[in-house]
Order: structure tokens, then C-alpha cells, then sequence
């Protein structure tokens, strides 16, 4: 199912053009007929204020009849061509930051129904690397976006002590396939964001983030590092917690595979958020259907300086642009 905007937007719409097309069609020729035959009766003595208010357009249709077209262009572009997300979470970090509005490519992965998600016409698949909005398989009335990690086929093997990912393309469940894709980490290096913990005296998972320089610390927080991890030949920084990861009995086991590993089903795919140790991803729910793919993300349009549920305290003009 669409969410609720979608469908509201594809209601109004239809309503609208639908009284577009009766008044273009039937009410408007009807309008100037009763114009013609009462300037005609006066003997061509009518002038424009007087005329305007003969078969006047009812409010309600010259209404409709305005929005109309500004709704259909917000249709499509929305529906097929980008449609603009805010980020409510620092699941990508540092890729993405709470408060960034991004563009997403609706096309990228195929031109879909915008009510049912249904794929009219094929246009392409996700690559390893890409960051993608999909509908979130448990809820899909909730948009998640993470990084696409695993395609039909691969087997995914995530090492929570080394906190790295080993991937095996088109091995599907071949034990004996060998050839690994080339994923290679830089060195470990303190990064520019600081967590800190609330609620519950500290015992809930995720909190705020605070972008910092090193040696600018934040009272109760906790220093996150960063490097670089290359999958295959695309880069992009993945942020760390100094800590060990806590228990990965709450990892989505799936039945025949060893803890920890994950082959991809056909028409599924594998996400991981690129703050690893502060998102909930394929590790724990499994994989994402290609019909719950929504798009690409490509670019950052704006970005405010604020934390969830807080109002936005300023705006971080050296975000605007791709991503990465």
C-alpha cells in the first residue's frame, strides 16, 4: 500500500481533473453560449464586467480547476520522477546527518504504480553501494533508507567483533564458492561525532549525536570513531562505536545458515545502515522485496542542525549537495 500523502495526492488529483474535464468539456462552451445569447439580446451592448457576471463559474469548480494543474505536476514528478525525504535518524551517519532533506530518484529501480508499488516498466536494479529508500518490510507504511550491501544471491557474512562485511557474489547457497568481492577497510580514526545516551538512566539504545571536533567533548558522551570501508569500487565512511557490539542474539537468523551469514533470496536485497552499531537493518529484520524499493538517493537539498524531535537550530549550508 501507498502512504497516506501518496493516495491522498492521487485522490485529489483525480477529483480535480476530473471537474477540470467537464467544465473544459461541457460547462465552459455552456458558459459562453449564455454570454453570446445575452450580449446578442442586448444588442452587442454588454461590456466585460457586465458579461463576467452572466453564467458565471460557480467558486468550488474555478477552484478545482486552478489546483488542478499544480496537483498533477506534483503527481508526477513526485510519483515518477524525485520525491524529496527528511532524514529522522543517524542510522546513515556520517553519510547523512538528522536534518538533512535529500532527493530521491523514483525511477532508479523501475516506473512504479504510486498507489499499489506495482513495477510498470523496469529501468534497473540497486548496486552494491547505493543508498536506498525502501518501504520498511515490516511496516512499509514507514520509509527507511539505508546502504545496499548484498543483491540476489550473495551470501553476507558480518563479523561483529571486527565489525566488517564479507560478501560472496551469486553464490547463492554453493559451500563451496570461494571467490570473495573485494571489500577493503581503511585504518581506524577518531571521528568527528559524539553519542550520548538518555532515558531510563542510560539504558536505552540510541540518543543524540553531536558533531564535535576531537578534543571537544560532550558531558556523558561517548567518542565514535570512523573509517572508510571499500565495497568493490565504491567508497563511502561507516561510523563505529569504541565499545563492543552488545549481543547478536537479536540478528535475524535465517534457517540453514550459520549466526551472522545471510544468503540473499531472489528479488531481495540486504541494507546496512553506514552507522553500524546504531542501526537496525537486514542484520535483525532479514531483507528487503524489490517492490519495496522507492528509489535512490542522489542528493542533499537542504540541511538543518537539530536533533529527533527537536526544532532545528541553524542550517549546515556545506551538506548541499550529492551523495555519496
Amino acid at each position: 500500500m501507498a502512504n497516506t500523502f501518496a493516495l491522498i495526492l492521487a485522490i485529489a488529483t483525480l477529483v480535480t481533473g476530473i471537474i477540470w474535464c467537464v467544465d473544459k468539456v461541457k460547462l465552459a462552451p455552456a458558459r459562453r453560449a449564455r454570454r453570446e445569447q445575452a450580449q446578442a439580446q442586448a444588442g452587442g451592448k454588454l461590456d466585460d464586467a457586465a458579461l463576467s457576471k452572466v453564467a458565471k463559474q460557480p467558486g468550488w469548480i474555478e477552484t478545482a480547476v486552478s489546483v488542478f494543474p499544480v496537483l498533477l505536476v506534483v503527481f508526477v514528478v513526485r510519483s515518477f520522477i524525485v520525491e524529496p525525504f527528511q532524514i529522522p535518524s543517524g542510522s546513515m551517519m556520517p553519510t547523512l546527518l538528522v536534518g538533512d532533506f535529500i532527493l530521491v530518484e523514483k525511477f532508479a529501480y523501475g516506473i512504479k504504480d504510486p498507489i499499489s508499488q506495482t513495477t510498470l516498466i523496469e529501468t534497473g536494479h540497486p548496486k552494491r553501494g547505493d543508498v536506498v529508500v525502501f518501504k520498511f518490510p515490516k511496516n512499509p507504511s514507514e520509509d527507511y533508507i539505508k546502504r545496499a550491501i548484498g543483491l540476489p544471491g550473495d551470501r553476507i557474512t558480518y563479523d561483529p567483533v571486527m565489525k566488517t562485511v564479507t560478501v560472496f557474489p551469486g553464490c547463492g547457497n554453493d559451500d563451496a564458492c570461494q571467490k570473495a568481492l573485494p571489500v577493503t577497510y581503511s585504518d581506524v580514526r577518531q571521528s568527528d561525532f559524539v553519542e550520548t545516551f538518555g532515558g531510563n538512566g542510560g539504558s536505552e539504545t540510541s540518543s543524540n549525536f553531536y558533531q564535535r571536533p576531537v578534543g571537544q567533548d560532550v558531558p556523558g558522551g561517548m567518542r565514535l570513531l570512523e573509517r572508510d570501508e571499500t565495497l568493490g569500487d565504491v567508497t563511502h565512511h561507516i561510523l563505529l562505536s569504541p565499545e563492543p557490539l552488545g549481543q547478536t542474539s537479536g540478528y535475524y537468523h535465517q534457517p540453514g545458515q550459520p549466526q551472522n551469514t545471510w544468503v540473499v533470496p531472489k528479488g531481495m536485497y540486504f541494507m546496512m545502515g553506514d552507522n553500524r552499531d546504531n542501526s537496525y537493518d537486514s542484520r535483525y529484520w532479514g531483507f528487503v522485496p524489490e517492490k519495496n524499493l522507492v528509489g535512490k538517493a542522489f542528493a542533499i537539498w537542504m540541511s538543518f542542525e537539530k536533533q529527533p524531535g527537536e526544532w532545528p537550530t541553524g542550517i549546515r549550508f556545506s551538506r548541499i549537495g550529492g551523495i555519496h
